[in-house]
């Protein structure tokens, strides 16, 4: 197990993150602008502040090469969702899966149509790989 697997993200470091895994490797501006666009108002100095304690917990890694260090995510997106996911499933819903998409399908009609479609998909392939 990777050191990044072994911490998980605060929800300001998954703001970053998910602008790295959208983008790619990044520059603290090029993190910074985005925050900026999409939610957060914060400080330069705040991102470069986190991207530095990101990469102290292996969650980010660092290229050096160039004047402006480039960052990008350590762990996959798919990785930190089945961590996340994983823990709310031990923790809130005692180890159980169904209650949790129970849970996420039943009370919440914000599954659209395609959505719906994709994890109908998704079950008739785990049934066919079962058999």
């Amino acid at each position: 197990m990777s050191r990044a697997e072994l911490q998980k993200p605060t929800e300001a470091e998954i703001e970053l993150l998910k602008v790295m895994w959208d983008r790619g490797p990044c520059t603290v501006r090029d993190v910074h602008e985005a925050l900026q666009s999409k939610t957060r108002k914060t400080a330069y100095t705040t991102t470069l502040k986190l991207l530095q304690v990101m990469y102290g917990k292996g969650l980010v890694i660092r290229d050096e090469s160039q004047r402006a260090h480039r960052f990008a995510a350590a762990v996959s997106r798919e990785a930190t969702e089945r961590a996340f996911v994983g823990a709310l499933i031990s923790k809130l819903f005692d180890g159980s899966a169904t209650r949790l998409v129970l849970q996420a399908l039943g009370n919440d009609a914000r599954a659209n149509d395609s959505e719906l479609a994709e994890i109908r998909e998704l079950l008739k392939n785990i049934e066919s790989e079962r058999e």
